[in-house]
This record gives C-alpha cells, sequence and structure tokens, in this order.
C-alpha cells in the first residue's frame, strides 16, 4: 500500500502517461518485446527516480516485462501528483508526493525499500545512500542497480574507491545516448522552460549567467544563446572554460559574472557555486535558478540571512528583498527549476535515457550475482542499439561499413 497525495488526479495522470507513450517509441518497442517473455518475472525493483510522466511509462515497461515494483520520488518538489495518482491506480506501490518534507522524503525511500529488492534504480544515489547507511539488511538480496545522473555517479565512485560500495551499479548517465542527449537537449530546453514558466522573463537581450559547462551547461548556454541571451560561463575547470570560450561564450570568474548577470542559472553538482558575496553585488531584480541536483547550488541560507524580508511573488518564484532595498527572485527555492517549475525533459530525449535504464536492469536481472561491487559503464553495442532503434522511429537510416572498409579501419598495413 503506497502513499500519494490525491487519487482522484489518476485520469488526468493517465493522459499525461498516455501522450509520453506516443513520444517514446524506443521503450515502447521493448516494452511490446519484454511483455511476451515476461523477462523479469519475479524481479524486484525499488525505483528512486522523479515521478513523471515518462517516468510512469518506464515504470509500466517494468511491469508488463514481469517485475514487482515499488517507487519513490527523488526530489521533494519533482513529483506530478497526478501522473503518482494514475501509477497508484494502476497497482503500483508508490510513495511519493510533491512538497516532501526532509523527513518524509527519506520516510519515502525506506518505504519503497520494505519490497526487498533485488535490483535498485536511484536518480542521485539518496536509495543507494539510504541502504548502506540505515538499512544494510537488504544489501544480501540486492544484485545490482543502476544510476541515473552525473551527481548520482560521483557519489557512487567515491564510495566504490573508499571501498564502501556493496553491490554492482551500472551507470546509465554515462551513456553516449543518455549524457549527450538527456543531459544536454533535455535539460538545455526544460530548465529554461522552467525559468520562463517561473517568471515569463524574455531572455533575449539579457545576460544569463550559467555556472558550469559539463553536458548540461552546456545545452543550457546553447538555448539561452538561441533565445538571444548574451551568455556567460564560470567554471572551475580550465578545459572547459576553454571550450565555451571556443564556443563564442563569454568566460569569467562569479565575482565578475554576478555584477552584470540577469539570469543565474547553475548546473555544476557542487556546493555554494553562488553565495552571499555574488548576492551582494547582483542587480536589482537578479532572477537565480538551479538546474543541478541537489538545492545546494545556490546559498538559500546565505539569502535567507541577508534578506530583510520574502515572499512569493508568484508559483516557483521567491522575491527576497535585501537590506537595501534590492530585489533577488530565487526559483523553485533552488532546487532543479526544470522539474519543479515545469515538466522535466521532453519524452523524446528520455525515451533514450529510459531505454537505456531498461536495458541494464534486464543485464543486471541476469548478471549481478556475478558482478563485484563496483560501477560499471554501459556497452558500445547497447548505446548503439539505442541509438538505431531512435534512428528508426524517425524514419532515419544510416550507412554501413563494407568488409573492404572495416579491415581498413582494423588494420596498420595500409599507409600513403
Amino acid at each position: 500500500m503506497g502513499k500519494i497525495r490525491d487519487p482522484s488526479l489518476a485520469d488526468s495522470g493517465r493522459k499525461k502517461i498516455e501522450w509520453a507513450e506516443s513520444r517514446m517509441p524506443v521503450l515502447m518497442r521493448l516494452r511490446k518485446s519484454h511483455s511476451w517473455e515476461k523477462t523479469l518475472s519475479g524481479v524486484r525493483i525499488a525505483g528512486c527516480l522523479h515521478v513523471t510522466k515518462e517516468t510512469a511509462v518506464l515504470v509500466e515497461t517494468f511491469k508488463a516485462a514481469g517485475a514487482e515494483v515499488s517507487w519513490c520520488g527523488c526530489n521533494p518538489l519533482s513529483t506530478q501528483d497526478d501522473v503518482a495518482a494514475a501509477l497508484d491506480a494502476a497497482g503500483v506501490e508508490i510513495f511519493a508526493w510533491r512538497g516532501l518534507s526532509p523527513e518524509e522524503y527519506y520516510w519515502c525511500i525506506e518505504q519503497t525499500l520494505k519490497i526487498g529488492p533485488k535490483l535498485t534504480l536511484d536518480d542521485g544515489a539518496d536509495l543507494i545512500f539510504t541502504v548502506h547507511t540505515k538499512h544494510p539488511e537488504y544489501l544480501s538480496h540486492i544484485e545490482g542497480g543502476t544510476e541515473e545522473t552525473t551527481t548520482g555517479i560521483h557519489r557512487i565512485r567515491s564510495m566504490a574507491k573508499e571501498g564502501k560500495l556493496r553491490y554492482p551499479i551500472v551507470a546509465v548517465n554515462d551513456a553516449e545516448t543518455k549524457s549527450d542527449f538527456d543531459n544536454v537537449y533535455g535539460t538545455g530546453q526544460s530548465a529554461i522552460d522552467g525559468v520562463i514558466r517561473a517568471t515569463n522573463v524574455l531572455f533575449a537581450g539579457k545576460n544569463v549567467v550559467i555556472s558550469g559547462f559539463g553536458h548540461c551547461g552546456r545545452g543550457l548556454a546553447s538555448r539561452a544563446r538561441g533565445l538571444g541571451a548574451n551568455v556567460i560561463v564560470t567554471e572551475v575547470d580550465p578545459i572547459k572554460a576553454l571550450k565555451a570560450r571556443m564556443e563564442g561564450f563569454e568566460v569569467m570568474k562569479m565575482s565578475e559574472a554576478s555584477r552584470i548577470g540577469d539570469i543565474f542559472i547553475s548546473a555544476t553538482g557542487c556546493k555554494d557555486v553562488i553565495t552571499k558575496d555574488h548576492f551582494a553585488v547582483m542587480k536589482d531584480g537578479a532572477i537565480l535558478a538551479n538546474a543541478g541536483h541537489f538545492n545546494v547550488e545556490v546559498s538559500v541560507s546565505d539569502l535567507e540571512n541577508i534578506a530583510r524580508r520574502s515572499r512569493e511573488i508568484r508559483p516557483d518564484n521567491r522575491e527576497y528583498t535585501l537590506q537595501d532595498g534590492r530585489r533577488l527572485y530565487l526559483l523553485a527555492e533552488g532546487r532543479l527549476v526544470n522539474l519543479a517549475a515545469a515538466e522535466g525533459h521532453p519524452s523524446e530525449v528520455m525515451d533514450m535515457s529510459f531505454a537505456n535504464q531498461f536495458l541494464s536492469i534486464l543485464r543486471l536481472a541476469k548478471e549481478g550475482k556475478n558482478l563485484r561491487p563496483d560501477v560499471y559503464e554501459i556497452p558500445r553495442s547497447q548505446d548503439e542499439q539505442v541509438a538505431r532503434l531512435k534512428l528508426e522511429s524517425m524514419g532515419i537510416s544510416i550507412d554501413e561499413l563494407t568488409k573492404e572498409q572495416q579491415h581498413y579501419l582494423s588494420s596498420w598495413e595500409e599507409g600513403t
């Protein structure tokens, strides 16, 4: 028995799920083939991932393949309550609602683990961390897991390095058909969508500061420029900073950018990227948003400490008035703006990410018990399989190497 906010929203959620299904042909093709075979029959999966319409398509694909699933959200503000209601109505054990307190958030994770999972699926590694630190009694039954996002992979690699990881994890985030599409195009579009929904601000002519030029930051910078913004990138990695400059973006320190920025979007995966020293010199009306996983990139505590008052001026948009009268606007409480203030990544890119999740879970169901605790990459063959299926769904065919070309590329004898 799960826990959601409002069961009466199930019909609305079901319509959203059906829309997502129409935009996720790769995952639906995998559902069709594996539902006949019941490939995951008897497999118990505990999942901790944003409860969106796209996630619902993945969950129901697991169920169609025969798995028993228990689910919770991986962010207090990202759950779409109508989608949670639809999954609940379909018999999924789900513990998720929008607006969770920290205590409720971890309670939901712990309830999800009561299924006694064979496999786990995570976005940010909070479920993995919880089972390792608070509920080790489940570890003896867990044969493997997957991780969806960059931040989670960093945490799990640290666990593995320290010898603390107790079961194998497949780094779904690192697949090319995930990170080069979901992170770049998905974050780029959906985070800006979240900023616009929360503000209705015009991007054209604004100074938009993007913190971090990884996959997510690169997508954000590209989309902001496409809307007519002057894009400024801040970085700590000299190679990424150089890439940003070669792409035509301004690059400077945050201490400089904070004086001229109109809109700030962080995408670093690190804490204290924007702090009181930066708030102190920002323009009146500056907008602050975060597209990194946790709400630590923009220092909310600093903002609250230096403000003389705050108020919610519109949904997902809080106005902080500083001592000198300047106003700064924090979106979505500093949490993921694309999921808290918008709907998350479009279905078309999540199609590939979740196809990788499904295929990785299939792999772990077969091989997990034979793998030592470590972080594993997705094989190139799987990446190519997902890409080919996506191309087929778009009506696109590509060339193939001839035997002669294959020989040429694999040999060393031929030269000029």
